[in-house]
C-alpha cells in the first residue's frame, strides 16, 4: 500500500513533536535537579563522605553549698583509628602496642579496612596526658587522639554515697551522678572531615569542628566541712565500737536541706570496683529500714500535745516498771521503774509505760494519722535514688499491743531519712519539708545560676505552739535526762535517745540492737538536726551512752562551722562559759550497765570491752580527777541479756 507524502509528513511531525516534548521534559528535570535540588543533594553527598571524630563534653561539676568542688573532670584523651588512612597497619600496631598495653595482633585486627573509624579500646580509652602526647609524637597517619575526660573526686570517699560515681563512658551509675545524669552529661561535639569511599581524606577539604556543650554545674546543699566532721566521727565510731554499720544525717530543719549524709562501711567512687556492690549500691541513710526505738517517741509526744491529751508539767504518772496491755507485759528499760514522775520526766527518762499511756489516750486512729502525716510509711521523695518506704501496721491490724508498742517505737519500720525529716517537722514550727540535696544549677560558661531549688513544704503537721513544747521537752531530755551525753556547754541542745532490738529471722535478738540519737540546736531556734544510728555496737548498747556522744561531737563542730554563737544561759548550766570543770571519776566496778545509765552523773564518755552487764574493771580508777567529758573505759563480764527498748 502506497503511503502519501501527507501521511509521511504527519508521522514525522508527531515523532519530532514527541522528541521535543521529551527533550523539554528532560531539560526541566535536569534544571530542577541542578538548580532546585542541588544544595540538598550536595548536602546528602557530603554527609555520605563525612567522617566524625567525637569530642566528649565536660561533665558538669558538683559543688558543696559554698562552692567547694566535690566532683569535677580531668583531661583523659581517647585514641581513634581511621583504617583507610593508615599506610602500614603492621607498623602502626607495633608502635602503639606498648603504649596502649595491648597486643599487636589485637590492634592489627581493630585497624583492618572496612571500618570508617574505630576506638582503640580498652588501652586507648581515658589515657593519661603523657601517653596521649607520646602517641601524638609518633605522627602515625590515621591515628587520632581525641579530647576526652574522666571523673575525679578530690576528697576520696567523702560523701561517696551521696555523690555516687560514673562509668567508663562518664555516665552516672549511682547517687547524684545517676539521678541528674542528663543535666550533668552535656552534649557531645566532634571534628569532622570528608573522605572517599575508601576512607581517604579528600584533597583540598578542611576539618569542621563542632564544640561540645558542657553539662551544668550542680551545687548541693551539703556543707563539705560538716560532712568531713561527720565522717571523722563515723570512722572513730566504727573503730571504737566495732559496729556492723553507722549512719549519720545532718539537716537544716527549716527547709529540708541536707547538710551532711554519710554511712559506714563506705568506698571511694574512683575505686568502686574494689568493694562489693552492696556497699556502693546501698545508701544506708535512705535505704536501711529498722525499728527506731525511742527516737520515735517524739512523734507520740507531738501528737499527744497537739491533741491536748497531756500536760507535761502538771500531770503525774506512776511507773512500776511494766504495764499490762492486751495480756502482754511491756517493761520499762529501768528495772523497777521510775516511780512517780511528771510527764515531762516521762519524756526525760524515756519511760515506756508512760508513752504507752499517751498512745492509749490518742487511740490508734489518731496516733497513726499523725504518724503518716509526719511522713512515715512512704518515701520522703529525696532527690537521690534507692529510697525505701519503711513499714507501718495497717490500721485493721492494730490491736492494743500494736498500739502500745508503736507508741514507744517498736513494731514499726522506718528509714533514717524519714526519722530526721519527721523530727525536723516536730521542732521547726510544725512544717514537714521534702528533704533535698540539690540546691541550684549553674551555667559553667557564664557562672549564671539557671535554676534554684526552692524549699518544698509538704504539710503543716502540728501547730507552732505544740512544736515549741516539743523543743522544750527535748531540751530537758539533754539537760536532765537520758540524753545528757549530748549536752554542750554554751549551746542549748535538745534531743532524744533510741535503743531498739534488731529483728533477725523474724525474731527479736536479745543481744543485737540499733542504738541512736537525734539532736538539734539551738533548742529555741533550731539551725541543725543530726541523727546518728549505730548498728550492733559491741559492749554497751544504749543510745544515750553510745550514740549521744557522737552527735554531741558532730553538733559542736557543726555549730561552729555554721557560726552559731554560744550563749551564757541554758538549762542545767552550772558553770561559766569557757570553764572546764574537774570532776572525780566514780566507782563503777560491780555496777550493772543499767545502774550506770540511770545513776551515773553524765560527766563522762564511756567505752566498753567484753560482753555482759557487770563492770569488773575500769580505767581511770575511781577517785581519779579528770576534766569533764573525759572517757572512762569499762570492762564487762557475767553476760546477761538486755532485752529492753528504751
Amino acid at each position: 500500500m502506497k503511503v502519501s507524502n501527507v501521511t509521511v509528513r504527519r508521522r514525522l511531525f508527531i515523532v519530532l513533536l514527541c522528541a521535543g516534548v521529551m527533550f523539554v521534559a528532560l531539560c526541566v528535570r535536569l534544571g530542577y535537579v541542578q538548580l532546585w535540588m542541588g544544595e540538598q543533594l550536595a548536602g546528602k553527598a557530603e554527609d555520605s563522605w563525612r567522617r566524625n571524630v567525637p569530642y566528649a563534653p565536660k561533665r558538669g561539676e558538683i559543688w558543696d553549698r559554698n562552692g567547694v568542688q566535690l566532683a569535677y573532670n580531668i583531661s583523659s584523651p581517647t585514641v581513634f583509628a581511621i583504617p583507610a588512612q593508615i599506610k602500614d597497619r603492621q607498623a602502626a600496631a607495633a608502635a602503639l602496642a606498648p603504649l596502649l598495653d595491648m597486643s599487636e595482633e589485637t590492634l592489627y585486627n581493630k585497624m583492618k579496612p572496612g571500618t570508617m573509624i574505630v576506638s582503640l579500646k580498652p588501652g586507648g580509652r581515658k589515657m593519661t596526658l603523657e601517653k596521649a602526647q607520646q602517641i601524638r609524637d609518633l605522627s602515625i597517619p590515621g591515628i587520632v587522639v581525641a579530647e576526652d575526660n574522666k571523673r575525679y573526686y578530690p576528697f576520696g570517699s567523702l560523701a561517696a554515697h551521696v555523690l555516687g560515681f560514673t562509668g567508663i563512658d562518664n555516665q552516672g551509675l549511682t547517687g547524684i551522678e545517676s539521678k541528674f545524669n542528663k543535666e550533668l552529661s552535656g552534649i557531645a561535639g566532634n571534628v569532622s572531615f570528608l573522605a572517599d569511599a575508601a576512607g581517604r581524606q579528600m584533597p583540598n577539604s578542611s576539618d569542621t569542628y563542632i564544640p561540645p556543650k558542657d553539662g551544668l554545674t550542680l551545687q548541693l546543699t551539703i556543707d563539705k566541712q560538716i560532712q568531713a566532721v561527720m565522717e571523722r566521727e563515723l570512722d572513730q565510731a566504727m573503730t571504737g565500737l566495732q559496729a556492723d554499720s553507722v549512719i549519720a544525717i545532718a539537716m537544716d530543719p527549716n527547709n529540708g536541706e541536707i547538710l551532711g549524709m554519710a554511712s559506714r562501711p563506705t568506698y571511694e567512687p574512683a575505686n568502686y570496683k574494689q568493694v562489693s556492690a552492696e556497699v556502693y549500691n546501698r545508701n544506708l541513710p535512705i535505704w536501711m529500714t529498722y525499728e527506731p526505738g525511742s527516737t520515735f517517741k517524739i512523734i507520740t509526744l507531738a501528737a499527744a500535745l497537739e491533741e491536748k491529751k497531756v500536760n507535761l508539767t502538771t500531770e503525774r504518772f506512776f511507773d512500776p516498771g511494766a504495764i499490762e496491755v492486751g495480756g502482754a507485759r511491756l517493761r520499762c528499760w529501768k528495772k523497777g521503774g521510775h516511780g512517780s514522775q511528771t510527764f515531762l520526766e516521762v519524756v526525760e527518762n524515756s519511760c515506756n509505760p508512760g508513752f504507752v499511756t499517751l498512745g492509749n489516750r490518742l487511740g490508734k486512729e489518731k496516733l497513726f494519722e499523725y504518724i503518716r502525716n509526719f511522713g512515715f510509711g512512704q518515701k520522703t521523695g529525696i532527690d537521690i535514688g534507692g529510697e525505701e518506704n519503711g513499714i507501718l501496721f495497717k490500721l485493721n491490724q492494730v490491736g492494743p499491743v500494736e498500739l502500745a508498742t508503736t507508741a514507744f517505737g517498736q513494731g514499726v519500720s522506718v528509714t533514717p531519712i524519714q526519722q530526721i525529716t519527721a523530727v525536723s517537722a516536730a521542732i521547726n514550727g510544725g512544717t514537714l519539708y521534702k528533704p533535698h540535696v540539690a540546691k541550684s544549677w549553674i551555667n559553667p560558661s557564664t557562672g549564671e545560676t539557671v535554676q534554684t531549688i526552692e524549699p518544698e513544704p509538704v504539710r503543716q503537721v502540728i501547730s507552732e505552739d505544740t512544736s515549741r513544747q516539743v523543743r522544750e521537752a527535748l531540751e530537758s531530755v539533754v539537760a536532765k535526762g537520758t540524753g545528757r551525753n549530748a549536752f554542750i556547754d554554751g549551746y542549748r541542745v535538745g534531743g532524744k535517745t533510741g535503743t531498739a532490738q534488731k529483728v533477725i529471722n523474724g525474731r527479736y535478738s536479745p543481744n543485737e540492737h540499733i542504738v541512736s540519737f537525734v539532736g538539734f540546736a539551738p533548742a529555741d531556734d533550731p539551725q541543725i538536726v543530726i541523727y546518728v544510728a549505730v548498728d550492733n555496737p559491741q559492749g554497751i548498747q544504749f543510745g544515750g551512752i553510745v550514740a549521744a556522744p557522737i552527735v554531741r561531737n558532730m553538733m559542736e563542730d557543726a555549730l561552729t562551722i555554721l557560726e552559731v554563737p554560744r550563749r551564757e544561759q541554758q538549762i542545767g548550766k552550772t558553770y561559766k562559759l569557757g570553764e572546764t570543770p574537774i570532776v572525780a571519776v566514780p566507782n563503777l566496778v560491780g555496777k550493772t550497765v543499767s545502774d550506770i545509765y540511770e545513776d551515773m552523773n553524765m560527766n563522762f564518755n564511756l567505752t566498753s570491752a567484753g560482753s555482759g552487764k557487770t563492770v569488773i574493771r575500769q580505767a581511770p580508777a575511781a577517785g581519779t580527777r579528770v576534766e569533764r567529758g573525759s572517757t572512762i573505759r569499762i570492762y564487762l563480764a557475767d553476760e546477761d541479756d538486755i532485752n529492753h527498748t528504751h
